[in-house]
């Protein structure tokens, strides 16, 4: 079998760029795989079939029931794409203990719903950063959409559009910033990963505005470890990697550049070693409102709001970074506390029902932000299914805030919460 040693290759994972070293062996069928219970599983289904086939492949599989929850919409993406693909983008660091944890710490958090409020129906739309959304829930920046659907992020640009809600665009999604914002007039905030280059930095961020983005997300805990891409030597294909780094404003890259050269350009076009005077720069540069996501630490709040960030939303990176990190909703109700009002708190990292998006908003977040489900769903069925496990989302809250006497969502308060007792 002929073998190639690629260092440093670089894989885009949930909005993510990092770094491995891994053999990369020339494609082989991977073997059937059942990847064990995360919390998240479902059950495969029925007698209705969703549109298309495998991504990119124009092939129909055997019908299947139309999901009826996020698991479901897991269960179809694992029966349409690549194996490595599927587990690049449902797996975790290591052990996966701070994805599963994700999920579960919601599963601790009971809700005890008052009696006889007179409420039937509740009105789910709010304002995040000034802009009304429908419902509190975000779709957060995910890379390589491209290899989920053929569509990739221009679906979920215009899936999000549709539900009434804000999409978070990676510096990773496989469209430039301007072919995104040409296919939707719905709120678009931008996720950015930073050049090395101060001046091709610049001129991304000028173009985000100029596109029209009303926002910029800073991802600080940047880069990931997760067996499963090492094990299936996950890479991104080249012509990807080009399309990216040129979007990003290297233009000058040349298609005649070997797959090997492109890594090692790659390895070497990201800044890594972030520190808190970056936010200075960019706020000199930008009057868009900033972000930074990846906190979980009470002093790292404090510090963002004292630098003036407008907001922080607490994660792990979805328990792709580094295992044995402690759940995202966890640690909301001590970095709410350290922010005191001055800077919108938002969440994500285990969001899988919409009674998770009411206990994140009792304990204090804005909003949440969810990457898999809709990943899941983009993978299952396109446009149309990231737009249906959007519904599902709202249909859950809709049923959680009526069942808890929330006519609006400002309704929903701490009370109706019980954490477990540690």
């Amino acid at each position: 079998m002929k073998r190639r040693l690629f260092t440093k290759i670089f894989a885009f994972c949930a909005g993510a760029i990092s770094v491995m070293q891994v053999r990369a062996v020339e494609p082989t069928p991977p073997p059937s795989s059942n990847n064990g219970d995360r919390g998240d599983i479902g059950s495969d289904g029925g007698d209705k079939k969703l549109s298309g086939g495998p991504a990119g492949s124009g092939t129909d599989r055997d019908p299947v029931q139309i999901p009826v929850n996020v698991a479901e919409f897991m269960t179809l993406a694992k029966a349409k794409l690549p194996k490595a693909t599927y587990e690049y983008i449902t797996t975790g660091s290591e052990d996966e203990i701070t994805l599963r944890d994700n999920v579960a710490a919601f599963r601790r958090i009971k809700v005890l719903p008052p009696l006889l409020t007179g409420v039937g129906k509740s009105d789910l739309s709010t304002t995040i950063l000034d802009q009304r959304v429908s419902l509190p829930v975000l779709l957060a920046p995910a890379g390589v959409q491209q290899l989920f659907h053929p569509q990739g992020a221009l679906a979920s640009a215009r899936a999000a559009a549709a539900a009434g809600t804000i999409f978070v665009v990676s510096t990773s999604a496989g469209h430039s910033v301007e072919e995104i914002a040409a296919v939707t007039s719905g709120p678009l905030w931008f996720q950015l990963y930073v050049p090395q280059d101060r001046k091709v930095a610049q001129k991304l961020v000028q173009r985000v505005e100029r596109a029209g983005y009303r926002a910029i997300v800073v991802t600080v805990d940047l880069g990931e470890r997760k067996d499963a891409d090492r094990r299936n030597n996950f890479t991104v294909p080249k012509h990807e990697l080009l399309k990216m780094l040129r979007d990003v404003g290297h233009e000058q890259l040349s298609d005649r550049l070997s797959y090997d050269q492109l890594i090692q350009f790659n390895a070497q076009a990201w800044r890594r070693g972030l520190s808190w005077d970056f936010f200075d720069w960019l706020r000199s540069i930008t009057q868009l409102p900033i972000l930074i996501k990846g906190v979980l630490r009470e002093k790292d709040a404090r510090k963002a709001v004292s630098l003036g960030l407008d907001g922080i939303i607490v994660s792990n990176h979805g328990g792709r970074r580094l295992d044995g990190m402690p759940a995202s909703i966890d640690q909301l109700p001590d970095v709410v506390k350290a922010v005191e009002g001055r800077a919108e708190v938002l969440l994500d990292g285990g969001v899988r029902r919409g009674t998770d998006v009411l206990k994140a908003i009792a304990l204090g977040a804005k909003a949440v932000l969810i990457g898999r489900p809709y990943a899941w769903a983009l993978a299952a069925d396109g446009e149309a299914g990231v737009k249906q496990v959007v519904e599902l989302f709202r249909e859950e809250l809709q049923n959680a805030c009526v069942t808890c006497g929330c006519a609006q969502i400002s309704d929903i308060e701490s009370s109706l919460v019980e954490r477990a007792m540690s």
